[in-house]
């Protein structure tokens, strides 16, 4: 690619802007072009924003000099040009699709009783607006419901507790992040939440939002039980932001998908992180989307060899607070299979647990809730996927502090 090849990204997430400060050190300057009002942030880091830990301004990335606020609405591949909203047009030689996602909504009766638009006291929890309106909403004594138990809902609902809501929290699996923890994590999270307040229902199915004069007044359950709410926090996950590039016909499954390159259908587009399929997997994480923007600025700037074959990725949830700190990761397989050796340590009065899931010789799993001095030995061990070493017993691996 020649230094005057014009690279634009659409998205100024974590994705896009390490994508185009890497290009610029590379000496492949980027437009990076946002449609938000806020600057580049964390989005990592909202829940603690929520909490009121840090203000919004502490989260935010430094954004390249070449940074537009503007949102697409179009991409004429033919021509390779963006529409946008405000009726002007952005030429691109290269584009790259970091749209990211948006919240999964659940078909709740009530839930939009004006169009597209949410009844007072409802919010998603996925941007920076979403965060300052809860921010503004929440105030001691508040009645909250969250619906949705994965690690944005158990988030959204620690924040909101921390803030001195009164918060319930709705489940429709049989556990809290069923999808990250083994049943012992779950309950540990749960027993966190019990103790800052939350009343947690897990197997229950949010079936409407009841509201009085546009403003929500409670939810109600498929059996009938309802729950008073001043505010309602969607938290049931989210999906990849693909509508760009459907429209533009780029092939696209469960995300936008993409080769080793990270290129899409059309050889002149690219995708990464939240909105991009790599093999069949979304990973919807931090760490593959900084790892796909670090790939693909090297593929941008013409290295040669630069390929992206996967990213082992640890989910971590750190929620601080002054008298009730909170911290967990998991990664790999958290469940043995059969034949699997499985190592637990648990510390019921500290609220601490490690586990690991080991086959034949390698690492291929863990959790550990509460103390996580050993998350770096044990990260590195998985992702480099080496033997573990027939004199490094499974239990030092556990209990030896390696960094996080």
């Amino acid at each position: 690619m020649t230094s005057n090849t014009r690279v634009v990204v659409i998205g100024a997430g974590l994705a896009g802007v390490r994508l185009a400060r890497r290009l610029g050190e590379l000496g492949t300057p980027a437009l990076l072009v946002g449609e938000e009002e806020h600057p580049p942030y964390n989005r990592v880091l909202l829940a603690e924003v929520l909490a009121g830990r840090y203000a919004p301004e502490v989260i935010s990335l430094p954004a390249p000099a070449r940074t537009v606020r503007a949102r697409v609405t179009g991409i004429d591949r033919a021509a390779r040009t963006l529409a946008c909203a405000d009726g002007s047009s952005i030429a691109y030689d290269r584009l790259v699709l970091a749209t990211g996602s948006n919240p999964v909504l659940p078909p709740l009766r009530g839930l939009f009783p004006h169009g597209c638009e949410f009844p007072e006291g409802v919010h998603a929890f996925r941007t920076m607006d979403d965060c300052l309106g809860l921010a503004k909403a929440v105030r001691p004594g508040v009645r909250a419901v969250v619906v949705g138990g994965g690690l944005l809902g158990v988030s959204a609902a620690r924040a909101l507790a921390v803030r001195g809501a009164q918060v319930v929290l709705a489940q429709q699996a049989e556990r809290l992040m069923e999808r990250q923890l083994d049943p012992d994590a779950s309950r540990l999270v749960l027993r966190h939440l019990r103790d800052l307040g939350v009343e947690v229902h897990t197997e229950c199915h949010v079936r409407d939002v009841r509201c009085v004069g546009g403003a929500v007044r409670s939810v109600e359950m498929a059996d009938g039980y309802a729950l008073d709410a001043d505010l309602v926090v969607i938290a049931c996950g989210v999906r990849p932001r693909a509508g760009l590039a459907e429209q533009a016909g780029l092939a696209v499954h469960k995300g936008i998908l993409v080769d080793d390159e990270l290129r899409t259908s059309d050889p002149h587009i690219h995708a990464i992180g939240d909105c991009a399929q790599h093999d069949g997997t979304v990973y919807g994480l931090a760490a593959p989307a900084l790892e796909q923007a670090d790939v693909l600025a090297e593929v941008l700037a013409g290295r040669d060899g630069a390929r992206y074959t996967g990213t082992r990725a640890l989910t971590r949830l750190t929620l601080t607070g002054p008298d009730s700190p909170f911290d967990l990761a998991a990664f790999g397989e958290p469940e043995g299979r059969p034949g699997d050796d499985v190592v637990r340590i648990a510390d019921a009065t500290r609220g601490t647990y490690r586990k690991v899931v080991v086959r034949g010789d390698r690492l291929v799993g863990g959790v550990l809730v509460g103390e996580l001095g050993t998350v770096g030995a044990l990260a590195r061990a998985w992702e480099g996927a080496e033997p573990l070493l027939d004199d490094g017993p499974l239990l030092h691996l556990l209990t030896t502090d390696g960094g996080s």
